[in-house]
């Protein structure tokens, strides 16, 4: 995934671990070197390989922590620990998770319900209590084991309630959008080779039926979309009113003031760097990209979508223990992560097109437009993969079957 010689994303630079504090280079790679001129003791490219990741996608010189970029990493002079990275980390997502939810009290009352200020400040929730759960997850070493578990579980219920609302409503409007443009004077070209007269006498027939079908496929999935979503509005504020939610608010107020210690000695050797975790999370990382299915196994293959999935949600972890080590995020990882979003949504909303062509007694039209609209949005899947293997910083690794 790497070469040898090509430094970690989540380990400092050496230019920050040595302290000098200038952001300067000492050594063959330092500003006097001349341009393109490789690290000491690097390999030369072989022919036809590329020297690094693309410079647009996230070098390691331009990561955040680097020396130069003035970030928040640049600071460390030695390995991070638990007591100088993770508990300032979480300390500050856990306010913010405070302050998320004073928000989301003040925006959901009944002068302002419905707006997109409880909506915004639902997301912030989740965003910190994502943020939250994963370094716990990673860093559970250099924490109190018992504690970091609980939390996370619950963590992990509350994102999960509080996220179905929001997705349920985006994939109805993903569907019905599709829908609109499917239905409109063009169709997906036909396959195969055709005689003129008989592709373009199916094209006219196909456009009507799906024409006809396209209005009742999209009331039917507004039906069954706004139920879903209805449900899980009323299952969000019953959540948010229950004892269980307020011993989660209540354990979050306690770590934006105190983050739980490990015990023992060998807690408190991984509290003493943060490297290894960190470390370990992005090398899982690379290992299910790396596993990743090739881009010629052919089209909707379904039986993928769980393997890029993990991908995805190892992508956050690595994404979030990135930001306790160094500091900030990576930006060479914001286009793949992007990627692998769009592809969750294309897969779920694929699924909820081909459920609702699986109701009872539909008509042969309202079958069909769901059936194109299910083939469209497995082209979105397949869109999507290909973004991201385009996108991703080790796309070398990527074109090997």
């Amino acid at each position: 995934m790497r070469r040898p010689d090509q430094q970690t994303t989540t380990r400092p630079a050496p230019e920050a671990t040595l302290g000098t504090g200038n952001g300067t280079g000492t050594g063959p790679a330092g500003p006097d070197a001349a341009p393109g001129t490789p690290p000491a003791g690097a390999r030369p490219a072989k022919p036809g390989e590329p020297s690094g990741p693309p410079a647009a996608t996230g070098t390691p010189a331009a990561r955040p922590g680097s020396a130069g970029t003035g970030s928040a990493g640049a600071g460390f002079t030695g390995e991070p620990t638990a007591e100088g990275a993770l508990a300032p980390y979480l300390r500050g997502q856990a306010a913010e998770f405070l302050r998320s939810l004073r928000l989301h009290h003040e925006y959901s009352a009944p002068a302002d319900a419905g707006g997109h200020g409880a909506a915004e400040a639902a997301r912030a929730l989740r965003r910190a209590a994502r943020r939250i759960g994963g370094s716990l997850h990673t860093f559970r070493a250099a924490l109190d084991p018992h504690w970091a578990d609980q939390l996370r579980g619950e963590l992990a219920w509350l994102t999960g309630i509080l996220a179905r609302e929001h997705a349920y409503a985006n994939r109805l409007a993903r569907l019905v959008d599709a829908l609109h443009l499917l239905s409109g004077p063009t169709l997906p070209a036909a396959r195969g080779a055709r005689a003129a007269g008989e592709a373009a006498g199916a094209e006219a027939q196909g456009r009507a039926a799906l024409g006809v079908g396209a209005a009742r496929a999209a009331a039917l999935l507004e039906r069954r979309l706004t139920l879903a979503r209805t449900r899980s509005h009323s299952a969000a504020l019953q959540a948010l009113g229950s004892s269980r939610f307020h011993a989660i608010a209540d354990a979050v107020a306690l770590l934006a003031s105190e983050v739980p210690a490990p015990s023992g000695h060998a807690g408190r050797a991984a509290a003493a760097s943060l490297l290894e975790p960190a470390e370990l999370a992005e090398q899982r990382l690379l290992t299910a990209v790396a596993a990743l299915p090739p881009d010629d196994t052919g089209p909707y293959n379904e039986a993928q979508d769980a393997a890029w999935h993990q991908a995805r949600l190892l992508l956050r972890l690595h994404r979030y223990a990135h930001e306790v080590v160094l500091g900030g995020a990576d930006p060479g990882l914001t286009a793949p992560g992007h990627a692998l979003d769009l592809h969750r949504d294309a897969v779920e909303a694929a699924g909820a097109a081909a459920a609702a062509a699986r109701t009872p007694r539909i008509a042969p039209a309202t079958a069909y437009a769901l059936g194109v609209l299910h083939a469209d949005q497995r082209h979105g899947v397949e869109s999507a993969r290909a973004a991201f293997r385009e996108t991703w910083p080790y796309a070398t690794a990527l074109a090997a079957p």
